[in-house]
């Protein structure tokens, strides 16, 4: 048993952790089993039968009309959905208790973990698994809802009719904006919550892990709903299915309801997991105020999911009751009131948006404090306000309403808590600046797109900030600047967080590697075309362009030619990070445990996790964000690694291994660097460094800076360098005489420029050795170099005076 950061990299998924695969799992046919034949047989005969029934009972009734598409509709498709989850294996162990099944085992742990690609495509109780199931599916959505955005883009390019009806630009704008939302952006922050939250927390899995699974497997049925919809006669009355075109409207929108109540359900499934397993689940010496920021984040989602869902729900199922039992909820000649289904929906659908935004904070919070490796700048105060954004974001919804005819007393109070729920967010903004300012900042994929959303989200708050007025959104309301503010809010806010947190966890999610330069290339494209496209909205919708409105005056034109262009550009960005997720994942070099240096648990197991995420229950005796605190430490996690038959030095690893398991070694271990010239074979620079091996596994780099001659001293370059050379190569054989791992060379530069070399290289140190001779001697010392390298880097440097007697001596 070793207390240490792991270093094997030959953890998996799949790896051995005491609990066989398919110790209890089913067998026979596949007809019979939790397969995807049997999804597909079960949902269909559930379909059928329900609407037999249906149908039976309307006759028994005495209706004229036996047959009703919308009652065949809303019985089938909720019966087909069921019946999915059924077939698929969800109920599959519920099922064999109630019976009493023999082989039915209480811990059965056969569904748990992905041994190979296959574990993928069935019913899985690993929260990692789920989290990519998560992801995967909700980015195909993403692909889908993007391909409807471009149909959008393509009809707007000129005035007059390009490639669709108006009744078909009404569906397709329709379920982009339903597919964004439902099924992208709220469901892929459940999959990285999936993976990572029960990972930071210390826990071996979700409190309810079939409950988990369960939630995953009643998206897909949604989606399918909405798609489908399309092959009747899609819904036209936009996301929002406002009363009373959801009512009168045609058969598409009885797929969007029942649609809406799948995903609905999947949401508070996933948000009563993350809830019960944040509150209960917790590692010893992790209290609330230990916890990452996404945790937080997650914490209060959660919350706002359970507390505000069951509003929508509630406002889809009045309007199937009004078109199925026609019960005039929402029908004015029956007493109905459509303000009602406003007020109703918005509720749920205002804070929904921080639901879209809150996990994305928590994951800003992660990426910025990581890649400038610098304590996170007033954590409690994010935390507060990410509980004040949860409790005000219930007070604003009507907000959206100032031009519905609702009671004229209820705008300014909206309007005031419209502007108030502002500050909180205020405050994470100042907080990330702080956070990232005199950092040393590595600009990662994950890093550029936490920086660039922090510009675009600026951008949609202010905006956000205008429609808060009253004035101003009573002349704005239906026009494109609203759509330009929630394309900053939503995609500029959301979909920029989850490209960051996608790219940060990467190595964690798959043990690979992604390629940095396409990162970087997806980055900007998405940036420049996205801006591109959304900016100049404002514009129009401030000359008075309506939004959903297939055509427009010719005045618009240019504009949105080139708003267009750019969101053909956007959506090609899309393809090359999936170009790069794929062929990365696929054959990208192995990922180490730990290749950001990062604190939080999730970092301190392999890559990917083991089955069972620890072997010991980890103990937290610290905050997850003290980067350049000497000593810090955010828990000790205890791994369990067998012996190995032959032991070899790491040295020797290091020299006979292939190059991406040098390069997962190194990267695992404590990178140190020294900084040394005249005195870089003195004994106390070798006794610093081996006080840090004692510890912990290290990986050193020696640099001699010859860009500095001191204080104008004439010297013989060649002889000088040769010099250094020799003194070096004493040092490297001193330090892997006591194995441990080294390497060096002279360079050209001067001493402050080589250690910003180094800091701001691929692989960046954790710590800083200088060591110069005594003040009256060195060079280095009289330009303060030591306190420059702690002030520029923020890292630990230590100064290790060696006073070597040589009278030729240049002072460094």
């Amino acid at each position: 048993m070793a207390v240490a950061h792991p270093t094997d990299v030959s953890h998996a998924h799949g790896g051995d952790h005491g609990h066989g695969h398919g110790g209890g799992a089913p067998t026979g046919s596949i007809w019979l089993r939790g397969s995807w034949v049997r999804a597909i047989w079960v949902s269909l005969l559930f379909a059928c039968v329900a609407i037999g029934i249906a149908t039976l009972i309307r006759e028994a009734l005495g209706f004229g009309d036996v047959y009703s598409s919308e009652v065949a509709a809303t019985f089938g498709l909720t019966f087909w959905a069921i019946g999915f989850t059924v077939g698929i294996g969800c109920f599959d162990y519920w099922w064999g208790y109630l019976i009493g099944r023999p082989d039915w085992v209480e811990e059965d742990h056969s569904a748990h973990g992905a041994y190979s690609w296959r574990d993928y495509f069935k019913v899985n109780t690993d929260h990692k698994v789920i989290g990519i199931q998560y992801l995967v599916l909700t980015f195909i959505f993403f692909l889908i809802g993007g391909a409807l955005a471009e149909g959008v883009r393509a009809e707007l390019a000129q005035p007059g009719t390009q490639i669709a009806s108006p009744g078909l630009y009404n569906g397709l704008f329709s379920a982009h904006a339903t597919i964004m939302i439902f099924l992208f952006i709220i469901p892929s922050f459940a999959g990285l919550g999936n993976f990572v939250v029960p990972l930071m927390l210390g826990a071996q899995d979700m409190a309810f892990p079939r409950l988990n699974a369960l939630s995953f497997w009643l998206l897909m049925p949604a989606g399918i709903m909405f798609i489908a919809s399309f092959m009747v006669t899609p819904f036209d009355a936009g996301w929002t299915n406002y009363a009373p075109l959801s009512v009168q409207g045609p058969l598409g929108v009885t797929f969007f309801a029942i649609g809406v109540q799948f995903a609905g359900a999947s949401s508070i499934a996933t948000a009563v997991n993350f809830l019960v397993t944040i509150v209960t689940m917790r590692a010893p010496g992790m209290s609330f105020w230990r916890m990452p920021l996404l945790v937080w984040a997650q914490l209060v989602t959660s919350s706002l999911v359970v507390l505000g869902t069951p509003f929508i729900a509630g406002s889809q199922f009045m309007v199937l009751y009004d078109r199925v039992m026609h019960t005039g909820f929402f029908e004015p000649t029956k007493g109905g009131d459509v303000v009602l289904y406003q007020h109703i929906f918005w509720f749920y659908s205002h804070p929904a948006v921080y639901i879209m935004m809150l996990p994305g904070f928590g994951i800003i919070s992660e990426v910025l404090s990581v890649h400038s490796r610098k304590p996170i700048f007033g954590y409690k105060l994010i935390a507060f306000s990410t509980v004040a954004i949860g409790v005000l974001g219930f007070t604003v919804w009507a907000h959206h309403m100032f031009v519905s005819g609702m009671s004229p007393w209820l705008r300014i109070p909206m309007m005031a808590t419209t502007m108030l729920i502002a500050v909180p967010t205020g405050i994470k903004i100042f907080s990330w600046l702080a956070t990232i300012w005199r950092g040393v900042i590595h600009l990662t994929a994950g890093m550029l797109f936490a920086l660039g959303f922090m510009f675009t989200f600026v951008i949609g708050g202010l905006s956000g900030i205008f429609l808060a007025v009253l004035p101003v959104d009573i002349n704005t309301s239906d026009t494109y600047f609203v759509v330009a503010h929630i394309h900053y809010v939503l995609f500029g806010g959301s979909v920029f967080t989850i490209y960051a947190g996608l790219y940060h966890w990467f190595p964690k999610m798959t043990g690979r590697m992604y390629d940095e330069r396409l990162g970087r290339l997806h980055f900007w494209l998405t940036f420049v075309s996205f801006n591109v496209t959304f900016l100049p909205m404002h514009w129009l919708g401030l000359q008075g362009m309506p939004r959903r409105v297939a055509d427009y005056e010719p005045r618009f034109g240019d504009l949105n030619m080139i708003i267009s262009i750019g969101g053909f550009v956007l959506g090609a960005s899309t393809l090359v990070f999936m170009y790069n997720v794929i062929s990365s994942w696929a054959r990208g070099p192995l990922a180490p445990a730990n290749p950001w240096r990062a604190l939080s648990l999730e970092w301190q197991v392999s890559s990917p996790p083991p089955i069972f995420n620890f072997d010991e229950t980890p103990q937290v005796v610290g905050g997850p964000y003290e980067y350049g605190v000497p000593g810090a430490r955010h828990a000790i996690v205890t791994v369990h690694t067998p012996e190995p038959e032959v032991a070899v030095p790491a040295t020797a690893t290091l020299t006979r291994g292939a190059p991406e398991r040098r390069e997962a070694i190194l990267s695992s271990m404590k990178h140190i660097l020294v900084v040394a010239n005249q005195t870089v074979a003195g004994d106390a620079v070798i006794a610093a460094v081996r006080r840090r091996a004692g510890t912990e596994p290290v990986h050193v780099t020696v640099v001699v800076p010859q860009g500095d001659s001191g204080d104008g001293w004439v010297v013989d370059e060649a002889a000088a360098r040769a010099a250094a050379e020799s003194r070096l190569a004493q040092l490297l054989a001193a330090l892997r005489a006591a194995d441990i791992a080294a390497e060096g060379e002279v360079v050209s530069s001067d001493p402050y420029e080589a250690v910003l070399d180094q800091v701001e290289s691929g692989h960046p140190p954790s710590e800083i050795i200088i060591s110069t001779l005594p003040h009256t001697r060195s060079g280095w010392l009289r330009k303060d170099l030591v306190e420059r390298v702690r002030d520029r880097t923020r890292l630990p440097v230590e100064h290790v005076v060696v006073n070597v007697p040589d009278p030729e001596a240049t002072g460094r």
